[in-house]
């Protein structure tokens, strides 16, 4: 009897790995498909004019004489990096926002009108396959929780384990087609979207390390699942075995 429980036990301690590394990867989505911090960057603008007390640091005074006078023209031809500003900005698959130049706070836009209208359709598409991705995480942790708590029955411990199985592992996929589909549409807005929006500077920020976080620990909960429901039934082919020999054993031998 003794060595019996020590493969359940081995099989509670990987199904609570699993479990783990699902509920992690659920947490980690969420919190990535919920931010714009996917990508960070910089915008290089024009310095606007200095209206009242404000100094010449990031804005560019009047020549007039008068500044008062709204009838007077200015006209100027701005060259060289010191008559722009790097204004930064940070963007997610919902909205992008930069900061302001002369005050605080940041101004946000939807990053749906930013994308342009060729690529906006795999951009939904991402969108889409990013909720089917949390929504199979969570459906996966519940069938996982209900497997740590569910001691009635071996063979429908089983049945829930492949089912979970096959959801975490297509969730996964489902990831990872969103998350690629997601840099193809911020590099062709990059390049083809508005001239108010361009970055000068970008790189990918901690959202989007999180997702791709998110997504290791999709696969590994997926391999570990696999991995208790490969040995589960290799123990039961090895102990039927084992029984089947040990009642040939008897019907040559009877005990009288």
């Amino acid at each position: 009897r003794m060595p019996a429980s020590v493969p359940e036990a081995d099989g509670r301690h990987r199904a609570s790995a699993a479990f783990s590394l699902s509920f992690l990867s659920l947490v980690f989505s969420i919190t990535a498909f919920s931010s714009s911090y996917w990508c960070e960057g910089t915008r290089k603008v024009a310095k606007p004019f200095c209206t009242g007390e404000s100094k010449g640091d990031l804005c560019i005074r009047f020549n007039s004489p008068d500044a008062n006078n709204s009838q007077a023209v200015q006209y100027i031809w701005e060259t060289g990096d010191d008559k722009f500003v790097e204004r930064k900005f940070h963007a997610g698959i919902w909205y992008s926002c930069e900061e302001m130049i002369n005050e605080e706070g940041e101004k946000c836009r939807s990053f749906i009108g930013l994308t342009p209208a060729s690529d906006r359709g795999v951009l939904w598409l991402s969108i889409v396959a990013e909720l089917l991705y949390v929504s199979l995480l969570l459906i996966g942790n519940i069938l996982m929780s209900i497997e740590i708590c569910y001691y009635s029955s071996v063979i429908d411990g089983l049945k829930i384990n492949a089912f979970s199985a096959v959801v975490t592992v297509l969730a996964g996929l489902l990831g990872m087609v969103a998350h690629m589909m997601y840099t193809t549409v911020f590099q062709m807005t990059v390049n083809l979207g508005p001239e108010d929006w361009r970055p000068h500077t970008w790189d990918y920020g901690w959202s989007y390390c999180l997702a791709w976080t998110s997504f290791a620990c999709c696969m590994a909960a997926a391999v570990t699942t696999i991995n208790k429901y490969t040995k589960t039934i290799l123990e039961f082919k090895h102990r039927r075995r084992k029984l089947e020999r040990s009642l040939r054993i008897q019907y040559r031998f009877p005990d009288h």
